[in-house]
C-alpha cells in the first residue's frame, strides 16, 4: 500500500477516537487517580536557595512525627560520580539523579532535597518543615549571558567544555560547544549585496501541561515494584528508575496512566525514584502527586537563550551565506536542545555558504528539557526574522523570497543529510493561494509569515495484533498515547484487514505485556509504531491465509485477503465460499490455535516535516496590547491517517507559540526565585486570545513508511514567534527580538521610535 491514499476506506477518515467517550465523561485514569489500600503520601522539601552547598541533612525529627512511615534524601539513592557518565538511553544518571534529588549542592531554588511518606498529605507536608538542612549559600547566575562570564559562580567544579580541542583545563559554565559548516562562509558573503545581523533573546518557558506529575508506586515484600504514573514512556521511567534505586529492570512493572499534557516535558522522571525509595523503606505503597507551584519551581522548562544571526543574499534574491550563534540555557545541569536549534536554523533553505555554533550553557535554573521540537523554534524565530528584514531591503514579497530559496528534494542540509522528497515548497505555494494571503488590512495591523522545520525520528518500537474469537481485533503499542496514536493505530489496522474500524480496539501495553518501546516524542509514534503495526499485521494477514488454505484443503499461495476475507486466488485454487474473520477465528482451535502476532523494530526512514504559517495581528499604540486576528498554518503531514489529529496538532502548535511569542516567561527576583509559578502569574493564551486557528494539510508521502507518514506534531510550534514579530513589524515598522513582545516592551519601543 502506498501513501497516496487512493483508495483508502480508513486512513485518512475522521474515526471516532477509542479514548474520547471515558476522557469526555472524566472516566478515564490519569495519574493522580490510582489508588491502593494502605497508601502513604509522599512529599517532598525543596531548596529555597538557587545555589548552596548542603553542609548537612538531618531527618530525625520527621521520621519521630506521628503518622510518617519513612523518610529520604539523596544519600538513599545510588551514588553516580561525576566524572564519568551513566547513560540510560540519552539520560546521563549523574544529571537525572541530581536533579530528582540534590546531592552536593542544590542548584536552583525548588531543587529537591528530602522526601517524606506519610498517612496523609498533611502530616507529610508537617514533617516537611521538621527537616533541618544546612547551607552554605552561595553567588547564583541566572541569565545566559552572565552564565558564560570568566567571573561567573560556577555550578560545577568538575565540568569541562566539550566540543573544544584541547579541552579546557579549567572549570566553566558553558558545558558543550558544537558547530555545523558547509561551503565557505567568507566567500558566501563576500558575494552578498545585503547582508542583515541581527541578535536575540528568548526567555524559558514552560509546556504548561495540565496535569501535574503524579505516580503511584508499591513496592511488595519480594522486591517486585509496580508503578503507575503519568508519562510520555513508561519504559523511561521503569529503566530511569531501576538505575537510581539499583535494582534490576525485570523487577519493576511501570503502567502508563492516561496523561494530561507531556509536549517533552514528562520525558524525564521526578517523583517514581522518591516513591520507589519510599515504598521501599515503609513496606506500603506511596503516592505522590506534584501540586502547580512544584511543577513551576521544579521541573522542566524550555531553554532560554541569547542568539546571533547573520544572512547575506544577492540583489536578485538568492540568499548566499548565513550563520548563527546560539546560547541556549540548560538550567542546573548540561543538556539543552542547543544541538537541534544548530541543525534546524536554516534547513528549510538552500544554501552553499552556512556555519552554525552552539553553546550549552548551565545556570542556576531547574534544569532544562524538550518542549515540542526542542530547539527548532527559536532557531525559526532568529532565522525567519532575519530572512523577513532581509527581503524587505531587497525589495522582495517575503514568500517569494523564501520560494525562491527554498529547500527541494537533493538539497543539502548544513546539518548533514541530503533530503528525500519533501513538501516544503508545497506548503509555501499553499499559503500564497489561501484567501488569507490577500485579505485586506486596516490601520495598525500587520501580516506576518514564517516557516518551520523538524528532523522527525523513528526509533524503538513494538506492537501486537490478536484476533480475537468472535473476529474482532486488538493492537497493542508501548507508547503513550499523547496525540491521538490509538485512532491512528485502529484506522492503519482495519485498512490493512479491510475490516470496519469499530471492529479494533487499541491498547497501550505496560512494560511487562509489550516489547520496548521508545518514548512518545519527536513526532515518531505514528511513524515508527504505525510502521510496526504495519508490519505485524502483515504477519498476521499471511496467518489467516494459512488458516484459510488449512479449512479448504489447498496450498496457501491459492489464497487471499481482500476485503477483509479469505478468497481463493483465481478459478484454479477451487470453487470456495469467502472466509471473513470471524469465519477463521472461530475454527482457530482446529486450525493450530489463537492468531496474533507480535514484532519490535527500530524504524528508519524518518522523513522531515516543514510548516508555513500566516498570522495577522493588530497593535494597540496606547497599550502594547498586540492582539492576533487571523492564523493559517499550512503544513506537509506526509499522510495524514487520522485528519482531525493532525489538525489539532498543529492548532495547539499555533496556540502553544503564540504564548511564547507574546506573553509566557519565566520571571525571577535577584535571589533568584521564581515570581510567577502558577497560571493566575505564568501567562499562558487562553481562548479569548486566539482566533480560530485555520489548518491546510499538505501531503507529500514519505517514501521510506508503507503509508507515507512524516510526523506532525513538533513542527507547528516552530514559525508562531516569527511569524507574529514579522506582522508586528509589517503593522506598526517595529522589530521586535526580545521574547516575550509583551506589552510592556512593546509599548517602551513604540515610545522610542516615537
Amino acid at each position: 500500500m502506498d501513501g497516496s491514499g487512493i483508495n483508502n476506506k480508513w486512513i485518512g477518515q475522521r474515526t471516532i477516537r477509542p479514548d474520547g467517550a471515558e476522557k469526555v465523561t472524566g472516566g478515564a485514569t490519569f495519574g493522580a487517580d490510582f489508588r491502593l489500600p494502605g497508601m502513604l503520601w509522599g512529599k517532598v522539601l525543596r531548596s529555597p536557595h538557587a545555589h548552596a552547598v548542603i553542609k548537612s541533612i538531618n531527618l530525625d525529627k520527621a521520621a519521630a512525627m506521628p503518622g510518617v512511615k519513612a523518610v529520604m534524601s539523596g544519600a538513599d539513592l545510588v551514588h553516580f560520580p561525576v566524572d564519568k557518565p551513566v547513560m540510560v538511553g540519552p539520560a546521563d544518571m549523574r544529571f537525572v539523579s541530581r536533579n530528582v534529588m540534590a546531592r552536593e549542592k542544590v542548584l536552583y531554588a525548588g531543587h529537591a532535597v528530602a522526601a517524606v511518606a506519610a498517612t496523609s498529605v498533611k502530616i507529610a507536608q508537617d514533617a516537611l518543615a521538621l527537616i533541618d538542612v544546612e547551607y552554605d549559600v552561595l553567588p547564583h547566575v541566572i541569565d545566559v549571558d552572565e552564565a558564560i562570564k570568566p567571573d561567573a559562580p560556577i555550578l560545577h567544579d568538575f565540568l569541562r567544555t566539550g566540543g573544544i580541542d584541547p579541552k579546557p583545563e579549567t572549570a566553566s559554565n558553558v558545558a558543550n560547544r558544537l558547530e555545523f559548516s558547509l561551503g565557505d562562509l567568507e566567500e558566501g558573503f563576500a558575494a552578498a549585496d545585503v547582508v542583515v545581523e541581527r541578535t536575540f533573546k528568548t526567555k524559558p518557558i514552560h509546556q504548561g501541561y495540565i496535569e501535574p506529575h503524579a505516580c503511584l508506586v508499591n513496592v511488595t515484600n519480594d522486591g517486585q515494584a509496580t508503578i503507575w504514573s503519568s508519562s510520555q514512556g513508561h519504559f523511561m521511567v521503569r529503566n530511569a528508575t531501576a538505575k537510581m534505586t539499583g535494582v534490576n529492570v525485570a523487577d519493576i512493572r511501570a503502567i502508563p496512566a492516561e496523561i494530561g499534557g507531556g509536549f517533552g516535558g514528562k520525558t524525564i522522571v521526578y517523583l517514581e525514584p522518591l516513591a520507589f525509595t519510599l515504598s521501599r523503606l515503609s513496606g506500603a505503597p506511596v503516592k505522590m502527586v506534584m501540586t502547580r507551584e512544584e511543577v513551576l519551581r521544579a521541573t522542566v522548562p524550555t531553554s532560554g537563550s541569547s542568539d546571533t544571526v547573520k544572512i547575506g543574499a544577492t540583489k536578485d534574491g538568492k540568499i548566499v551565506a548565513g550563520t548563527a550563534t546560539y546560547r541556549f540555557q540548560a538550567g542546573a545541569f548540561p543538556g539543552s536542545p542547543v544541538r537541534a536549534a544548530a541543525s534546524c536554523a536554516f534547513a528549510p533553505y538552500d544554501i552553499e555558504n552556512v556555519m552554525v555554533e552552539g553553546y550549552d550553557v548551565v545556570m542556576n535554573r531547574p534544569k532544562s528539557n524538550a518542549y515540542r521540537a526542542p530547539g527548532a523554534p527559536i532557531a525559526a524565530f532568529t532565522v525567519e526574522s532575519v530572512i523577513d528584514e532581509l527581503a524587505d531591503k531587497l525589495g522582495i514579497d517575503p514568500l517569494e523570497f523564501r520560494i525562491k530559496n527554498a529547500a527541494k528534494e537533493g538539497t543539502r542540509a548544513a546539518y548533514g543529510p541530503t533530503f528525500r522528497k519533501i513538501g516544503f515548497v508545497e506548503t509555501l505555494e499553499a499559503a500564497k493561494r489561501h484567501p488569507h494571503f490577500s485579505a485586506p488590512l486596516g490601520p495598525n495591523q500587520g501580516r506576518g509569515l514564517a516557516c518551520g522545520f523538524w528532523f522527525n525520528v523513528g526509533g524503538e518500537s513494538s506492537a501486537q495484533v490478536h484476533i480475537n474469537e468472535d473476529g474482532t481485533v486488538t493492537v497493542i503499542t508501548g507508547h503513550p498515547d499523547i496525540g491521538g496514536s490509538r485512532a491512528s493505530m485502529v484506522n492503519i489496522t482495519a485498512e490493512m484487514l479491510g475490516i470496519d474500524y469499530t471492529l479494533v480496539r487499541a491498547q497501550i501495553g505496560d512494560t511487562n505485556s509489550i516489547g520496548v518501546s521508545a518514548t512518545t516524542g519527536g513526532s515518531r509514534v505514528t511513524f515508527a509504531a504505525g510502521m510496526a503495526v504495519t508490519q505485524v499485521t502483515e504477519k498476521v494477514i499471511q496467518t489467516l491465509r494459512e488458516r484459510a488454505a488449512k479449512i479448504w484443503e489447498i496450498d496457501v499461495e491459492a489464497v487471499e485477503w481482500q476485503d477483509g476475507k479469505a478468497r481463493p486466488a483465481g478459478a484454479n485454487a477451487g470453487d470456495f465460499e469467502p472466509l471473513s474473520l470471524a469465519d477463521i477465528a472461530a475454527k482457530a482451535t482446529v486450525t493450530g490455535g489463537p492468531i496474533n502476532g507480535q514484532i519490535s523494530i527500530n524504524a528508519q526512514g524518518a522523513a522531515p516535516a516543514f510548516a508555513t504559517h500566516i498570522c495577522d495581528v493588530e497593535v494597540d499604540k496606547e497599550t502594547g496590547r498586540v492582539e492576533i486576528l487571523r492564523y493559517t498554518a499550512v503544513q506537509d503531514a506526509g499522510r495524514a491517517v487520522h485528519p482531525s489529529y493532525v489538525e489539532g496538532q498543529i492548532q495547539g502548535g499555533v496556540a502553544q507559540g503564540v504564548g511564547w511569542a507574546l506573553n509566557e516567561e519565566y520571571i525571577y527576583d535577584d535571589d533568584g526565585q521564581m515570581e510567577n509559578p502558577g497560571f493566575l502569574d505564568y501567562r499562558m493564551p487562553v481562548a479569548s486570545d486566539l482566533p480560530m486557528i485555520d489548518t491546510v494539510v499538505i501531503e507529500v508521502p514519505n517514501d521510506a513508511h508503507p503509508h507515507g507518514v512524516r510526523g506532525v506534531g513538533e513542527v507547528p510550534i516552530a514559525p508562531p514567534m516569527a511569524a507574529v514579530a514579522n506582522a508586528i513589524e509589517n503593522a506598526v515598522g517595529l522589530r521586535l527580538s526580545d521574547l516575550p513582545m509583551s506589552p510592556p516592551k512593546v509599548l517602551a519601543a513604540l515610545d522610542s521610535a516615537s
